[in-house]
C-alpha cells in the first residue's frame, strides 16, 4: 500500500457515533464537492430490500474477503454481527495518485487503521449537542429496540472519548450550521494546493 506522504490527492475521512448525522452531512458533501469520490465499502453482508450494488456496497463473498484480507486488499476492514465490511486499497491508492479527493465514511477504527497508510488524510469527527440528544434521535428513528439504542449509546461514549485523535470535531447542533462548518473545512484543503495542512 502507498503511504499517503506521496499521495497526490486528498482523502477525508469523516467518522460519527451512530444518530449524530454523518450520512447526511455527507450527503450535502458530496453536492457541493461533485468531483469528489466517495469510497464505497465492500461487505459479506446479505443485500437488504433497497440496497443497490455499487451505491450501498460491493457485495462480495466471505471467501473473497477473505482471500482479500490474505492478499493485504483492505486498506481498512472489520468483522461486524459475523459480516465482514472493508475498504478497498488499491481504490484509494488508484484515486489519490490521480490528485483526486476521496471521501470515506467509516469509524472511528477503521479511521485508525486507515492513518497507519495515510496518515496524512484529513480526519473530521461529527459530535452529537450531548448524549440525551443522542438518545432522542435513535429513539425518533423508531427502527431500534431499546437493547440496540442501548448499546449505541454505549458505542457513542467510546468513540466521543477518541474525538480528539481526529483534525477537526465539529458538533452537529443545528444542521444547517453544522453542513456550513464541515463544508467550510473541506473547502479550506481544496483551495489549499500547496499543502494538505491548512493554516
Amino acid at each position: 500500500m502507498i503511504n499517503n506522504q506521496t499521495d497526490k490527492g486528498v482523502l477525508f475521512i469523516i467518522s460519527a457515533p451512530s444518530g449524530a448525522g454523518k450520512t447526511t452531512l455527507c450527503r450535502y458533501v458530496r453536492e457541493r464537492f461533485t468531483d469528489m469520490v466517495y469510497s464505497i465499502s465492500y461487505t459479506t453482508r446479505a443485500l437488504r430490500p433497497g440496497d443497490v450494488e455499487g451505491a450501498d456496497y460491493y457485495f462480495i463473498t466471505k471467501d473473497e474477503f477473505e482471500r482479500g484480507i490474505l492478499n493485504s486488499q483492505w486498506a481498512e476492514w472489520a468483522e461486524v454481527h459475523g459480516n465482514y465490511y472493508g475498504t478497498s486499497a488499491t481504490f484509494l491508492d488508484r484515486i489519490l495518485n490521480k490528485g483526486g479527493k476521496v471521501l470515506l465514511d467509516i469509524d472511528v477504527q477503521g479511521s485508525q487503521q486507515i492513518l497507519k497508510c495515510h496518515p496524512q488524510a484529513v480526519t473530521i469527527f461529527i459530535m452529537p449537542p450531548s448524549l440525551d440528544e443522542l438518545r432522542s434521535r435513535l429513539q425518533n428513528r423508531a427502527s431500534d429496540s431499546p437493547e440496540i439504542i442501548a448499546k449505541r449509546i454505549k458505542n457513542a461514549i467510546l468513540e466521543m472519548e477518541m474525538r480528539h485523535q481526529y483534525r477537526h470535531i465539529i458538533v452537529n447542533d443545528r444542521l444547517n450550521d453544522a453542513v456550513e462548518r464541515l463544508l467550510s473545512v473541506i473547502e479550506r484543503y481544496y483551495t489549499d494546493t500547496i499543502s494538505v495542512f491548512p493554516r
